[in-house]
């Protein structure tokens, strides 16, 4: 794709996505597992806590807290939520950046999908070449080690 007016090149989603596959440190469905499990963690006591100090308001946080917590660290410069960070694993984008938190937020909803689906939208990061579950190719990112 070049522009009409002076013919430069653009960038494409195409190349990106082939700078970031020549890395070939893609993580695996067991390591993103283990990460998955200490933000569980982290998320199940955050969420008791302010249940118990607010007397019922766990279930909106419940519902909240995850997605923020999720969006907010994958977008932040991070790039991964503590449970990722611990595995040494980062979210990235086509181009091999940082997400917005747009898209992070698209990345954790689509979570569900993989979840409803009997989790072989999970399981699919062990099968994939690029170690890509459902929802990271409904979001276009990837899981890389750092």
């Amino acid at each position: 794709m070049f522009c009409q007016t002076c013919g430069a090149q653009f960038a494409t989603h195409r190349a990106a996505a082939v700078a970031v596959a020549e890395s070939g440190r893609y993580a695996g469905f067991w390591v993103r597992f283990v990460a998955a499990i200490i933000d569980g963690i982290i998320v199940l006591v955050g969420s008791g806590l302010v249940s118990s100090a607010t007397f019922g308001a766990g279930i909106a946080v419940g519902i909240v807290g995850p997605w923020l917590y999720e969006a907010f660290m994958l977008s932040s410069e991070w790039q991964a939520t503590v449970g990722k960070r611990a595995m040494s694993i980062v979210v990235t984008g086509l181009d091999g950046g940082r997400i917005s938190f747009a898209r992070a937020t698209a990345r954790h909803f689509a979570k569900y999908i993989s979840g409803f689906l009997l989790f072989i939208g999970f399981i699919m990061a062990a099968f994939t070449a690029k170690k890509q579950a459902l929802h990271d190719m409904i979001a276009e990112t990837f899981v890389v080690f750092r």
